[in-house]
């Protein structure tokens, strides 16, 4: 399974975004706290590396809490200044602004030692892999709707700035992927979790490595959602019990393995079948960039 997404719209985005760098005082980097580093896009990192930025992973609900504690730490050892939240939780809305205010408050005052006496507000880039969640944290922080907000990756197509409660501005910007997956292995976690358009992959493919993934890094919750024998480790086998299970058949009493791997991948982007985190720590794969 090769995977590999990079619409037309993308590549104008990184070149808007690189112009617009230095119109900015800070970057916020949207990782998915499934996946924190198959969901950061080295491409921008390349762009952003000498700006000042701050990285936080969404989705904090969906994600293994173990995981994403280990993360936050490891991130910080890196020295990066890193929060994990639930864009749906007043509380972590909060600790976003409380983050970025610390930036705004050390560039303001710098701002009056030059003699500045109404420093300007702070001025940062949101930027983000698609479908990780920016125009509902935007929408939260601007405590009004501004974005749209939708479960499939692209909706966001251009940029555009944000006042947040005249604490400091945010610039919108389009979900960004890259033009090439180094190792597909990435690919296939971003496809997992729902980042990559499915109409572009193959679900059932996609739903085979949840599965695998599932069965080797998380057996009770695999078990517990599927109720598969752990000795089956045939796919084929697998999905024709699940589709079984749940009814999802066609004429003739045949599974359709198509409805299977859907259900398979609601179940999982739901968090129906518990709290998964795709990139490990502990992972050989793993570079933070």
């Amino acid at each position: 399974m090769t995977i590999q997404w990079f619409p037309g719209h993308m590549a104008k985005a990184r070149k808007e975004i690189e112009s617009n760098l230095k119109l900015v005082d800070l970057v916020i980097e949207l990782v998915d706290a499934r996946a924190p580093i198959a969901s950061q896009n080295p491409m921008l990192q390349q762009i952003i590396h000498q700006k000042q930025k701050i990285t936080i992973l969404m989705k904090k609900d969906l994600a293994d809490d173990s995981q994403t504690l280990r993360w936050i730490e490891h991130f910080e050892e890196q020295g990066l200044a890193a929060i994990a939240i639930n864009a749906n939780e007043k509380r972590d809305i909060a600790k976003v602004i409380t983050l970025v205010d610390k930036h705004r408050e050390k560039m303001q005052a710098k701002m009056r030692a030059k003699g500045i006496v109404q420093p300007r507000a702070l001025r940062a880039m949101i930027i983000g892999i698609p479908n990780v969640g920016k125009s509902t944290l935007i929408n939260r922080l601007a405590r009004k709707k501004i974005t749209r907000i939708g479960d499939r990756p692209g909706i966001t197509k251009h940029q555009q700035w944000i006042k947040v409660r005249a604490q400091f501005e945010l610039l919108d910007t389009p979900g960004v992927l890259w033009p090439k997956f180094e190792d597909q292995e990435i690919g296939k976690r971003l496809a997992a979790i729902g980042t990559i358009k499915d109409s572009i992959v193959s679900l059932q493919d996609v739903a085979a490595y949840a599965l695998d993934f599932l069965q080797k890094n998380y057996p009770e919750l695999y078990q517990e959602r599927f109720s598969i024998d752990p000795s089956i480790d045939d796919m084929w086998e697998v999905f024709e019990t699940i589709g079984k299970q749940r009814g999802a058949l066609e004429s003739g009493g045949h599974v359709n393995f198509d409805i299977v791997a859907e259900q398979i991948l609601y179940d999982l982007r739901s968090g129906r079948i518990g709290k998964v985190t795709f990139d490990r720590i502990e992972d050989d794969m793993v570079q933070i960039t």
